[in-house]
């Protein structure tokens, strides 16, 4: 019997999961670490069964329309934003994501980000390697304290409960706002759920963990910097559209709050140039889910779930295996 085809839009993923797909699958990788371009991966489509697509792939109802074989789209990461559900509901194309899985090493990577941003220590480490230290000096690169602060927490899922988890070996006050208060949540990390103008009023550190929705984007622009603390400092490890760039660089060049650290951007890969220049900002490329571990463990399940609707078996995540038919 013939294998299904399938295509990877990346030209690698990890030794598990690529075993699993040559083992069970025909796959075609694309051949360049770039993005596909949407007219590429209409065309690699024609004849596939199986698409495994990153966060960066576009999949609408052209782009599903443009592989008329297709059974299953398999998103390597947890949001799907990228993705098009109900178009792909109504084509009976099941779509699976990786949830879950990368809720630890985010939670890390926006604590790290808080406290580099916190403790200036990308600009105290090029300062050093540049060999400007001369020996202790009192007055530069003076940061905050974490320790008895309040941190708030904008999206209290899995991650966000993850960051409000490691909040409390600093005895900080742990505030959240969400849609709907989150009881186990509160009763795991001892965090207390507030309007969302309470969250910007009394954070220290303010953290976005949020999917994108229509409610979530453009949530944070120059009307709600105004409300926040004059020394607060902001964090997104959630979705960058969440954030209106050009109004945080001007909220940061007024003094309306003290710093950011970001790792998703408002129009990624593009950054808003006004970033670059702030001493205050720090920078990272969505590495969220970045270690060995998780994104291997990532690419395995989304391996395992596209073959598995291949093989007509439910996958381990689905926001659609039920309504596909």
């Amino acid at each position: 019997m013939a294998k299904p085809k399938v295509l990877v839009t990346w030209p690698y993923l990890f030794p598990e999961a690529d075993e699993l797909l040559q083992r069970e699958t025909e796959v075609t990788y694309h051949k360049e670490e770039r993005p596909m371009s949407r007219q590429e991966l209409m065309e690699a489509l024609s004849d596939k069964e199986g698409l495994l697509c990153m966060l960066f792939d576009k999949i609408d109802g052209e782009v599903l329309d443009a592989g008329p074989h297709l059974k299953v789209v398999s998103n390597l990461g947890v949001g799907l934003d990228n993705i098009d559900i109900e178009a792909a509901t109504q084509r009976g194309v099941v779509i699976t994501h990786t949830p879950g899985i990368l809720t630890e090493a985010t939670a890390d990577l926006g604590w790290a980000l808080l406290m580099a941003t916190t403790r200036l220590i990308p600009q105290a480490h090029a300062f050093t390697k540049e060999g400007r230290f001369i020996g202790l000096r009192y007055h530069i690169f003076l940061g905050k304290d974490l320790v008895g602060k309040t941190l708030g927490i904008y999206g209290m899922g899995r991650i966000g409960t993850a960051v409000a988890r490691r909040a409390k070996g600093f005895n900080m006050k742990i505030i959240y706002h969400n849609r709907r208060p989150n009881p186990e949540g509160e009763r795991e990390t001892g965090a207390r759920y507030v309007s969302f103008q309470e969250l910007l009023k009394e954070s220290d550190f303010l953290v976005i963990v949020a999917p994108l929705t229509p409610e979530t984007q453009g949530r944070f622009g120059s009307e709600e910097f105004r409300q926040m603390k004059r020394d607060a400092i902001l964090i997104n490890i959630g979705r960058g559209p969440i954030v209106k760039e050009k109004e945080l660089v001007q909220a940061l060049k007024e003094g309306l709050i003290w710093g950011a650290g970001l790792d998703v951007y408002e129009r990624e890969p593009e950054i808003e140039e006004g970033l670059l220049g702030l001493d205050r900002v720090v920078l990272s490329p969505h590495i969220g889910s970045a270690t060995v571990e998780t994104r291997s463990a990532m690419a395995l399940v989304a391996a395992q779930d596209l073959v598995r609707v291949l093989k007509g078996e439910k996958p381990q995540h689905s926001p659609n295996w039920e309504r596909k038919d």
